[in-house]
């Protein structure tokens, strides 16, 4: 029995669940350990493929700097240099310009043959004699205008300097169509004695042989490598149609000229590729690239199912976590709906909570408290409305006697001054008050017999102020029988006549209109007097913190009514201005059964 018990505790509850919760950083765990394990394995991977791009671009440099020693032997022979400049000198035989061009001819098939990179040497003048070796057609050359050429161009620019370009087909050997690939180095030759230009040399590498070392590197199964310039044209590629182009992937293009780092990755056609670079001899860049998922293909396939593997566990961790949870959690929650509730005013609610555990002792005490609340809250409001309706009473004692010992003064002073029509008219009219205020029961009249109290009212106070005041009534037939309290109107019209109308020293009008509106009426009570200024108008507007304060016995009459007798949504207004002041009432009843007559 004791161990059902503390089984169903909550500290046990919540035990159980911190225990199935540890399964998740557990799963989490196993899985951060994995990724670094891999994370060594793709490093381990990654350096073998850098080290591949080291030497590719190792050999590569090689041959380049063969080209680049050829092209400096040829531009500083001063023998070759000679022959050029005679070339075309009309004072040199024709029998020796044949001997010149055999010599040169020779000399540049005898450096063909000493290296194995070099497959043609060329010096080509764009009017005059060009010498080539093996198969060099000079009617080819004379096909075209060299300084057509970019290249030729570049070497006139340069100066001297190297100007490579990229792996193209070799345009001055061979009877026909020549298919033969160089990879083109070329430069001005220079007359040493007087610096101009004379001719230019270009030594074309085996584009064949530079080729087949580039395809020979391996990069998974389908990377492959490429040579581009210090502009991201690409110059070596076993794709001829990319020769010359400029890099059209933007990240890989920004990757190979300005990223510092020697491997990289970005992303093509919604893949992510892996990639080294190399810088070679002549400042091209070998760069190779492959599918990030070929370098770690096995690896991402063990990485995957270790992942899922832990992901399923994890999530059935969390399923048995939240199912624990769940079942500790839902009687909190629920009490918590419940408690804000409470908090909101409503002290109706009770919970439905029933277990051995502290939750179920906290929802039974939660029941008591409210229900204690409950009972105090209608207790107090019974209260404050009973102390409410005495000070009603005693505001409409204090405000009957008041008026009467004024009316009667006022008839007094008119006997005395044998005003006797005018004391006939008040004694009437005050007659016809008291036999209208006489004989009620309730706190509530019609609204069309108060407006009646308030026009025999009006009629005593024109003979007391000597002043005539007009009543003007706009009263809507829905509206007439309307329950409102006693005297709520009579004490804003006094207000308006003795501070409104009064100070004028002529006649006024006063303005009653009334209106249905949604579930009760709005009545609104005007004068043409002088109105109220801004800080006498702050002082008797209706506020916790200004009532009873500036605020007359009237206004308190008909502020406390107001908020004694109807709903929530009901309220009065004052505004005023210099063309008199404006009253608004918005009575809903709270009961129609409450409000009798």
């Amino acid at each position: 029995m004791t161990r059902r018990l503390e089984i169903k505790r909550f500290s046990t509850k919540v035990i159980i669940a911190i225990f199935i919760g540890m399964l998740i950083p557990t799963a989490f765990i196993s899985i951060f350990y994995f990724i670094s394990s891999s994370k060594i394995v793709k490093e381990n991977v990654r350096e073998s493929s850098l080290q591949t791009a080291r030497q590719a671009a190792e050999s590569l440099s090689f041959t380049l700097s063969v080209g680049s020693d050829m092209s400096d032997l040829l531009y500083s022979n001063k023998n070759l240099q000679d022959i050029v400049k005679l070339s075309d000198n009309p004072d040199v035989s024709s029998l020796e310009k044949e001997q010149n061009n055999t010599e040169v001819t020779s000399f540049l098939n005898s450096q063909i043959y000493s290296s194995s990179f070099v497959r043609v040497l060329y010096i080509l003048q764009d009017n005059g004699t060009s010498w080539g070796s093996g198969t060099f057609s000079p009617v080819k050359v004379g096909q075209y205008q060299l300084s057509y050429f970019d290249w030729v161009q570049e070497s006139i620019k340069r100066d001297g300097e190297l100007v490579w370009r990229g792996l193209q087909y070799d345009l001055f050997s061979g009877a026909g169509e020549n298919t033969e690939l160089i990879l083109p180095v070329i430069r001005v030759m220079k007359d040493f004695n007087t610096m101009r230009n004379i001719a230019f040399i270009q030594v074309g590498l085996d584009g064949k042989s530079i080729l087949s070392k580039i395809d020979q590197l391996k990069l998974g199964k389908t990377g492959s490598f490429f040579v581009v310039d210090e502009h991201g044209r690409i110059m070596i590629d076993s794709k001829l149609d990319r020769i010359n182009k400029l890099i059209e992937n933007d990240e890989l293009y920004e990757n190979i000229l300005h990223n510092k780092k020697d491997e990289f990755e970005f992303k093509s056609k919604e893949e992510f590729y892996y990639g080294v670079k190399q810088t070679l001899v002549n400042g091209w860049t070998i760069v190779g690239v492959v599918p990030i998922n070929e370098i770690t293909g096995e690896l991402a396939k063990l990485q995957k199912i270790t992942i899922f593997t832990s992901i399923l566990f994890t999530l059935i961790a969390v399923l048995f976590g939240l199912l624990a949870a769940n079942k500790v959690t839902r009687p909190i929650k629920a009490l918590t709906e419940q408690m804000k509730q409470v908090g909101k005013g409503n002290f109706k609610v009770r919970t439905n909570i029933h277990s051995t555990d502290e939750i179920g002792l906290m929802s039974a005490q939660f029941n008591q408290m409210t229900n204690q609340v409950d009972q105090l809250i209608e207790q107090v409001k019974e209260e404050q409305n009973l102390k409410t309706e005495a000070e009603l009473r005693a505001i409409k004692h204090r405000i009957n006697p008041h008026f009467l010992f004024n009316t009667l003064s006022t008839i007094r002073w008119l006997v005395k001054f044998n005003q006797t029509d005018k004391a006939n008219t008040a004694l009437s009219a005050l007659s016809r008050l008291l036999e209208v205020s006489m004989g009620k029961k309730g706190n509530f009249v019609p609204l069309k017999e108060e407006l009646d109290i308030v026009e025999k009212f009006l009629i005593i106070l024109q003979i007391r102020y000597d002043q005539k005041f007009e009543l003007k009534l706009q009263v809507g037939p829905e509206t007439e029988e309307f329950p409102i309290p006693r005297m709520l109107i009579q004490p804003i019209v006094e207000n308006a006549v003795f501070h409104g109308l009064v100070p004028t020293g002529k006649s006024g009008v006063i303005s009653i209109k009334t209106q249905e509106i949604v579930d009760g009426i709005k009545i609104e009570i005007q004068d043409n007097g002088v109105g109220i200024n801004k800080e006498r108008l702050e002082q008797i507007t209706y506020t916790d913190e200004t009532k009873n304060s500036f605020i007359g016995i009237g206004l308190n009459h008909v502020y406390d009514s107001v908020g004694l007798y109807f709903a929530e949504g009901s309220g009065s207004s004052i505004e005023s201005g210099e063309a008199g002041t404006l009253v608004t009432l918005v009575l809903i009843p709270k009961d129609r059964g409450e409000t009798h007559v």
